[in-house]
């Protein structure tokens, strides 16, 4: 047979009621999670001493900004400190993507996957629908201008790089992509200005100061052809 349960000390029970009370009041009373900070608050970390809380309100605005925050997010892409300086060149694409109607943004969506998989006219009709149907959202043209490009059509992708600037002057994207179209063209000029004016906006492009440099020893050889 099994043995009995041993029964606990009658001075025991006292104490263990009360150590049992007090972990229940304790759970009871754990203080709730801290809601995000909203817009304003995030806004207003940007220019936190700390890097820490920087990166935050960069990654915040990330998920809620909009297009009317982005320049304050672009001012981050200068931060002293590097993960900072990421963050804002992650978060003004993430912004940049948001044209403020959802119907547009799932056609926007689905004109990436189709982009992503190399389905070029597929890609090339959504997103003519979604600057069609929203005119005013400027990275509906710099995504048309993507696939003009990837599809050799450079004339039609810049006159598109163009529209996405008139609507986005910060858009370093599409002065980074104009500047490729314009070195396969042969315009090396061209393309310098482009990576210049990139470059202004964001000192932290991939490649930035190679590719700069490669340009710049063009022009010049350029240059002393002509002479």
């Amino acid at each position: 047979m099994p043995r009995s349960p041993r029964t606990l000390p009658r001075r025991w029970i006292h104490p263990l009621a009360l150590l049992c009370l007090a972990l229940t009041v304790g759970v009871a009373t754990l203080p709730a999670p801290a809601a995000p900070p909203g817009r304003a608050q995030a806004l207003r970390a940007l220019d936190a001493p700390r890097a820490t809380d920087r990166a935050a309100a960069v990654s915040r605005l990330a998920d809620i900004g909009t297009m009317a925050d982005a320049r304050r997010v672009a001012e981050r892409l200068r931060d002293v400190d590097a993960q900072v300086r990421a963050l804002a060149g992650s978060a003004l694409w993430l912004i940049w993507s948001r044209s403020g109607d959802r119907a547009i943004d799932r056609l926007f969506a689905r004109g990436v996957e189709q982009m992503g998989e190399g389905e070029l006219d597929a890609a090339l009709a959504t997103f003519t629908q979604v600057v069609q149907r929203r005119p005013g959202f400027a990275e509906g043209w710099n995504k048309r201008a993507t696939v003009r490009f990837m599809r050799g059509e450079d004339e039609a992708a810049l006159k598109d790089c163009e529209q996405t600037l008139q609507r986005n002057p910060m858009h370093f994207g599409t002065l980074s992509g104009m500047a490729h179209i314009h070195l396969r063209r042969g315009d090396v000029e061209l393309a310098l200005s482009a990576w210049l004016r990139a470059l202004a906006i964001n000192p932290n492009l991939e490649d930035g100061p190679e590719l700069l440099e490669l340009l710049e020893e063009a022009v010049r050889l350029q240059g002393t052809r002509r002479t």
